[in-house]
């Protein structure tokens, strides 16, 4: 009973001293006065301090009372004047032992004064107290092992402000002092050494005070080499990680924290005779592990290096072996493909040589079948005709005479004897097509009527007589007119437009954006692919809806036109003071000298055309030379004040003459193009073959047919209940799928249509390789071909190439027309690079589709991934939860190192600089950079954060 009272007791004893009583809250104006005074003692950020004024009035009235309660009531020169009573070599025995119990109180009182206090003039104190710590070390006070812990404790908080750090760096003996203090048998006092040395090498000039301070450690403690007694620290305490992770940070730190590689090469064989490669191999700890890994990441390999040098030059050497072989293999596939395109060419031709053999045939076939067939049904009438003749004759002979009557007013005299056996003659034109007999009765027959005169007897009565047999059906009726021979015009009109059928408005759900195509009029369709096309059917395969949720508009105002003819006004040339000016006298003049010839034979050559006196060359140089009009008026006005031309200069006397030349500029022209001629001939072959293949692939393609239906349909849909429907548009529309964006304005009308083929209609998504040589095609000019047609002075020459010319006028033709535009308005440069742009800009929609899809993919991965490893990690303890961030913080910094950006921190002289070096270091490895650098010190906020 007596230890659980005394056990209570001590417990309230706890209580009270942990949970003090709480002083009343003073006034705003003095809780906010008082407040002001915390912060200010508590050195914080600017950011820290705008996050604490944001706290209400209780809040900062706890943090008021915590600060003061917490607060050293000594500054820290009156804990530096007892240190320096204990560095009294006078004091006695006695006396020390009453007071080395009070040493290791005040150094901590003294330490967390430094750290929580303004410092200010103490370390001018503290200073001079600095040459005396070898003193301390060797006074009675090192026995004690704390002592030495906290002095150092000591130094990292003075050295964590601008001043006091500075003060230690320029001291002569601070840092020495503290690589001694490895010495020390505590191994938390050497890992805290080591923290605070590595932290040292990170700044500015602070790696060569730590390699001097250690040349002064290997000098006091009589070592063979440098950091020898570290690495026997290191090797003999491996039971104490904390001790050599420190050990082992450091050691990465010094070696691989200089710009110079050889000098980090030199630092490294220092370790490496240390025998630190062999003892790493061996060591096995996971926390030791990261620090290790670390190191290794670091090393330099001289012979490593070497070999890879050796291996980038031969690499070097293969590139370029292979850029050559490419470069042959480009030229021979150019050879090749040019080949090809002849060979097509030809074929086209031949191709297009049979359709017409084969058309003319067609119509010859045509027209003969047709007249087989009325030959066929003339006979066929006539063999009716004298079968129905030998009919009648027939019932003539049976009846015994008597006359027939045949509807229509023919009459049939059959003979009376009986003898002569024959009929009366029966006139062709009696008897005609749609003649039907009357009914015969046992009565006399009625009266016919007469025939033409002269009029015949009247015919004696016939007698009864009976059919033999049933009368012969009447004639077919007459045959439809042939085409062409007559019938309404109407017909060919209404068959004409018997394929456009009436397209009604689509009614949309939203309001969806007008695609501003160039349609094609309903009478424009005949003849073009959109003739068979069905954009109705592709509607019903597709998910309009889809498509008006993404492409459907904001609630915004009517587009403005901005299209806005601008002008420009012409601009006046300078007026001329002179005959010439004086820099194009002296181009002139130049370019005259390349001639070497004078002024009339130059002139007498231009007008006569005359190539060999004067080259291509020279004549492309001297274009640039045609007189202006001011130039011609002032040397006609020069001429009419009769002024001498012999005081001109040569320049002058020249371009006098080469005004008098009529045509001068055509002329120059003709010139230009009669030495150009067999050039440009070769250089046209190739375009005229890419243009012929071009056309037909174009125009041959059904995959290309089915991606302008889909755009039909699409456009249609937008636009029907706006504009209405149209049955095709210009190829011009092409270029305006990138300007339509959906919704979001994060994909384009072309994206969807990609998206569309790849669902719907995957067979047509690689229709761009079936459109061949259009790139070539796009990148020709047929200025020439204009030439050709305009001059006639090289008419020869020009029948030699007027064939292929013929071929690819009407390969061309067919195919600009296929699509229903004009070659007058369109030209190859027009027409071909539609269809370049159309293709890259499908396969880079293509490409962003692909690619959003893939992220899309990993995303959904990542979560289901991130989902499963929470759902395993749910039963397991919330120990992991710190290891997790660890990695996790880990992670964002590798990323970041791996992002480009620059891992070091500059020193910008804040106070705080210490701390958050070593609490980066503590988190995260150090790895060298090879790259050139400015600083290396960390001060980066993301890292105390």
């Amino acid at each position: 009973m007596g230890n659980t009272e005394s056990m209570e007791s001590q417990l309230a004893v706890i209580r009270a001293r942990a949970a003090p009583v709480k002083l009343p809250m003073p006034d705003p104006a003095e809780l906010e006065e008082r407040f002001s005074i915390a912060l200010n003692s508590m050195n914080l950020p600017p950011d820290k301090v705008r996050l604490l004024r944001c706290y209400d009035n209780e809040k900062k009235w706890e943090l008021i009372c915590d600060q003061e309660r917490f607060q050293v009531k000594n500054p820290p020169h009156t804990y530096i004047q007892k240190l320096r009573g204990f560095l009294d070599p006078a004091v006695t025995r006695k006396k020390f032992r009453r007071r080395v119990q009070e040493s290791t109180q005040v150094l901590r009182e003294l330490e967390i004064s430094l750290r929580t206090n303004h410092i200010g003039s103490a370390l001018v104190s503290r200073s001079n107290t600095l040459p005396s710590r070898k003193t301390l070390k060797n006074s009675r006070l090192v026995c004690k092992k704390d002592d030495v812990h906290v002095c150092v404790m000591c130094l990292r908080a003075i050295m964590n402000y601008q001043y006091g750090f500075n003060m230690v760096m320029s001291h002569p003996h601070a840092v020495n002092e503290i690589a001694l203090s490895l010495n020390n048998r505590n191994p938390r006092t050497k890992a805290l050494v080591l923290e605070l040395l590595a932290a040292v090498c990170l700044v500015r000039g602070g790696h060569e005070i730590i390699l001097s301070a250690f040349d002064n450690f290997k000098t006091v403690c009589s070592e063979t080499l440098r950091f020898e007694k570290l690495m026997e620290h290191f090797k003999n305490e491996d039971d104490n990680i904390d001790f050599m992770v420190a050990c082992m940070q450091f050691i990465n730190i010094v070696v691989h924290s200089v710009e110079d590689m050889n000098f980090r090469v030199h630092l490294q064989y220092d370790f490496t005779k240390l025998n630190l490669d062999d003892y790493l191999e061996h060591t096995e700890s996971d926390r030791l592990q990261v620090q290790i890994q670390a190191y290794l990441d670091n090393v330099f390999d001289v012979g490593t290096l070497l070999e890879d040098a050796e291996t980038k030059t031969a690499a070097l050497e293969r590139v370029e072996e292979l850029e050559e072989n490419m470069t042959h293999m480009t030229e021979r596939l150019l050879d090749t493909e040019n080949e090809a395109m002849a060979k097509i060419v030809e074929l086209e031709k031949q191709l297009m040589q049979t359709n017409k053999e084969l058309d003319t045939i067609r119509d010859v076939y045509a027209s003969a079948n047709n007249q087989v067939h009325t030959l066929r049904r003339i006979v066929r009438e006539k063999d009716q005709t004298i079968r129905r003749q030998s009919r009648l004759e027939r019932h003539a002979q049976e009846g015994g005479g008597g006359t027939l009557v045949v509807q229509g007013g023919g009459t049939l005299h059959p003979a009376r004897g009986e003898g002569d056996g024959g009929v009366g003659d029966l006139s062709s034109t009696s008897l005609t097509l749609g003649m039907t007999l009357s009914p015969m009765s046992n009565g006399p027959y009625p009266a016919p009527t007469p025939p033409p005169p002269p009029p015949p007897p009247p015919p004696p009565p016939l007698c009864s007589m009976e059919s033999s047999g049933p009368l012969p059906p009447p004639p077919p009726p007459c045959a439809p007119p042939l085409p062409g021979c007559g019938g309404s015009p109407t017909v060919i009109f209404n068959s004409g437009l018997a394929a456009v059928k009436i397209k009604k408005p689509i009614q949309t759900k939203f309001r969806m954006p007008v695609f501003n195509w160039v349609a094609l009029k309903p009478s424009q369709i005949n003849g073009t692919v959109f003739n068979d096309i069905d954009d109705e059917r592709i509607l019903q395969e597709l998910n309009v809806e889809e498509f008006e949720e993404m492409f459907k508009t904001k609630a915004q105002g009517p587009a403005v036109d901005v299209t806005l003819s601008r002008h420009k006004a012409p601009q006046k040339g300078p007026n001329r003071v002179s005959l010439l000016e004086a820099n194009r006298a002296k181009n002139l003049a130049i370019t005259l000298r390349k001639a070497g010839q004078g002024p009339e034979l130059i002139c007498r050559a231009i007008q006569t055309f005359d190539m060999r006196t004067v080259r291509v060359d020279f004549v492309e140089c001297l274009m640039r030379f045609l007189p202006t009009e001011g130039e011609v008026k002032m040397l006609r006005q020069y001429e009419r004040d009769r002024k001498p031309v012999d005081t001109l200069s040569d320049e002058d006397r020249f371009m006098l003459q080469f005004s008098r030349i009529e045509r001068l500029a055509q002329r120059m022209s003709i010139i230009t193009f009669m030495g150009n001629f067999q050039d440009n001939i070769q250089m046209l072959t190739p375009q005229l073959h890419a243009i012929i293949a071009a056309s037909v692939s174009i125009k041959s393609s059904q995959k290309l047919k089915k991606i302008l239906e889909i755009i039909l349909a699409l456009g249609n849909y937008m636009n029907s209940s706006k504009r209405g429907a149209v049955y095709g548009f210009k190829l011009q529309s092409l270029d305006l799928l990138l300007e339509t964006k959906t919704t979001d304005r994060k994909q384009t009308l072309l994206h969807y249509i990609a998206n569309v083929v790849r669902e719907k209609y995957p067979g047509v998504a690689l229709f761009y390789n079936e459109l061949h040589y259009v790139e070539k095609a796009a990148a020709g000019e047929c200025n020439v071909v204009c030439d050709i047609k305009e001059l006639t002075y090289y008419i020869v020459c020009v029948c030699v190439c007027q064939c292929p010319w013929r071929t690819w006028c009407d390969a061309f033709d067919d195919a600009v027309k296929h699509f229903g535009e004009s070659s007058k308005t369109m030209p190859p440069s027009v027409f071909f690079p539609v269809f370049v742009r159309f293709i890259k800009a499908y396969r880079l929609a293509e490409e962003e589709n692909e690619q959003r899809r893939r992220q899309e993919q990993a995303l959904m991965e990542k979560l289901e991934q991130e989902e499963l490893q929470q759902e395993q990690e749910a039963p397991k303890s919330p120990s992991n939860r710190p290891k997790q961030r660890q990695q996790e913080s880990l992670i964002t910094e590798l990323r970041r190192r791996q992002g480009g950006k620059d891992s070091r921190h500059v020193y910008e002289g804040k106070d705080g600089a210490i701390e958050d070096i070593i609490t980066v270091l503590k988190t995260v490895p150090f790895t060298a950079r090879t790259a050139k650098r400015s600083s290396r010190f960390f001060c980066d906020p993301t890292h105390t954060e």
